[in-house]
């Protein structure tokens, strides 16, 4: 027991002496009061300007994202309905151009049907205006002929013209019965 004894009598370096426990637990009061009193506040301060930026940042984007959500949709919406505007004008055209090429076409065949019209008058014109040279020419030339064969003038124009007809008329008449 002796040891005991020994020991009780020697300091233990653990435990401190009391009064600088009481000094020191004192100094640790006073510092804590103080940082409480002090610094604990402008943390508290930063940390919820902190907390509020961060929160306004997610309020923020997130709002942002809606709105980008809702711009895309209506750009997905006009691209959709610009789509179908082109498809429609591009059968709008298609339309027009076909209705406009057939409407060409018709006319230009009216057209074209109008000069053969006109060329077949005009051909008809000029074979009755050729066929009225010749037969004067022809009624000329065969009453100069008739009248140098007999030997007298066959002026008489009524009765010449008359005798040049029928005689016309009677080799068209052959000519068409050969056809």
């Amino acid at each position: 027991m002796n040891l005991l004894v020994l020991a009780a009598e020697v300091e233990n370096p653990l435990i401190p002496p009391i009064p600088e426990l009481v000094i020191g637990l004192i100094a640790f009061v006073i510092v804590f009061g103080f940082l409480a009193k002090k610094l604990l506040p402008n943390i508290n301060k930063v940390l919820d300007e902190r907390h509020a930026a961060i929160e306004g940042g997610i309020e923020k984007a997130e709002a942002a994202q809606t709105e980008a959500q809702s711009v895309l949709e209506q750009y997905k919406a006009q691209l959709a309905e610009a789509r179908h505007e082109a498809a429609r004008l591009r059968q709008e055209a298609l339309e027009q151009g076909t209705a406009l090429k057939e409407e060409l076409r018709a006319e230009g065949q009216r057209q074209r049907e109008e000069i053969i019209a006109a060329g077949h008058a005009q051909i008809a014109a000029d074979r009755k205006a050729a066929s009225q040279a010749l037969r004067q020419d022809v009624g000329k030339l065969a009453t100069d002929l008739a009248g140098k064969l007999v030997g007298e003038s066959l002026e008489d124009h009524a009765r010449q013209s008359r005798t040049i007809d029928r005689f016309l008329s009677e080799l068209e008449e052959k000519a068409e019965a050969a056809r």
